[in-house]
């Protein structure tokens, strides 16, 4: 079968579309035909060494598609069956094939297409295990999202308002800045020829947010602890400037800010976590609570310019990939 593949770390040129064996499944996976993957900063953090992985090496941790086999062991509870609709977290999904474990299924209903699932599970469980489980929103918080425009951030921004929050939002240019207040966002700052922490201060009245939702890393670390109110939550879920270097811990004791660097796999590593979480996420996008924003759509072979422009800040919005 055809998948994109890397045999070492490096830029987007050490990606390529390889023949690979098909998976074969073990008792409690999934055979799953892929029709779409989508394109996420993790991808881009296994690619260039961030994060550790064995090569050769499959891109990719989010897609849709349809089950052609499970395994045996399978729970029944997951009420799943070969033909069904999934979408799935897992590792090495940029193929024609997959087979994930079933636990990391998600069963996609008639009004949520392939190309959808694709471009919501793990953007979309990420964001809404941010805004309820590193730190529940409330009604009246003022929270920070950064980069408002893009696939993590727009979801965010758009939940934040959801659930009664007062959202800044931050993004580069005027187009970026419109479709960030399309999201909801109710002030933007534009970080390109505007000062975050100043800009925070004046909407806050000196106050700083309840809560700061940030992808970034180092380049905005030390200024997102200062936009944190006293008693104020920063949560930092990404590295797309670089990996946070040189913390000390005794800098959250001047406001006693609570930091968390929280993982998605560990929030619903529990199947009841997994089944609750993903149940209320499809619920919002039925209700048209949330609105999924796919910037653009990448062929196989195009997916060296999907990192890139990834990377690049190029894009808004979500990325995803025609498998099949």
């Amino acid at each position: 079968m055809r998948a994109v593949i890397y045999e070492k770390t490096g830029d987007s040129s050490v990606l390529h579309i390889g023949e690979i064996s098909k998976p074969k499944i073990g008792p409690s996976d999934a055979l799953v035909k892929i029709d779409y993957a989508g394109v996420n900063f993790i991808d881009i953090y296994f690619r260039t060494g961030l994060y550790p992985t064995e090569f050769p090496a499959v891109t990719g941790r989010e897609g849709a598609g349809v089950i052609e086999e499970l395994g045996p062991d399978v729970p029944s509870s997951y009420n799943l069956k070969v033909g069904d609709r999934v979408a799935m977290y897992a590792q090495n999904v940029m193929a024609e094939y997959a087979a994930p474990a079933a636990s990391n299924l998600m069963k996609l209903p008639d009004g949520v297409s392939n190309r959808d699932g694709a471009a919501l599970i793990l953007q979309g469980l990420t964001a809404w295990t941010l805004v309820r489980d590193a730190h529940e929103v409330k009604p009246g918080d003022v929270v920070l999202v950064h980069a408002a425009a893009g696939g993590t951030g727009g979801l965010i921004v758009q939940m934040a308002k959801h659930l009664g929050a007062t959202v800044i939002g931050t993004a580069s240019t005027p187009e970026k800045i419109e479709i960030a207040k399309r999201h909801g966002a109710d002030h933007v700052i534009n970080y390109s020829n505007q000062k975050v922490l100043d800009e925070v201060m004046k909407l806050t009245d000196g106050k700083g947010c309840h809560a700061v939702y940030s992808g970034i890393g180092k380049a905005t670390f030390d200024d997102d602890l200062e936009c944190c109110r006293r008693k104020g939550t920063m949560v930092t879920f990404g590295n797309s400037s670089g990996a946070i270097e040189g913390f000390r811990p005794l800098v959250l004791g001047k406001k006693n800010v609570k930091l968390l660097r929280p993982r998605l796999d560990v929030y619903v590593a529990e199947r009841e976590d997994w089944d609750q979480r993903s149940a209320e996420l499809l619920d919002l996008v039925a209700k048209g609570v949330v609105k999924l924003d796919i910037g653009k759509e990448y062929k196989m072979e195009e997916v060296p310019k999907a990192h890139e422009d990834l990377e690049g800040r190029k894009s808004t919005g979500k990325l995803i990939v025609k498998i099949s």
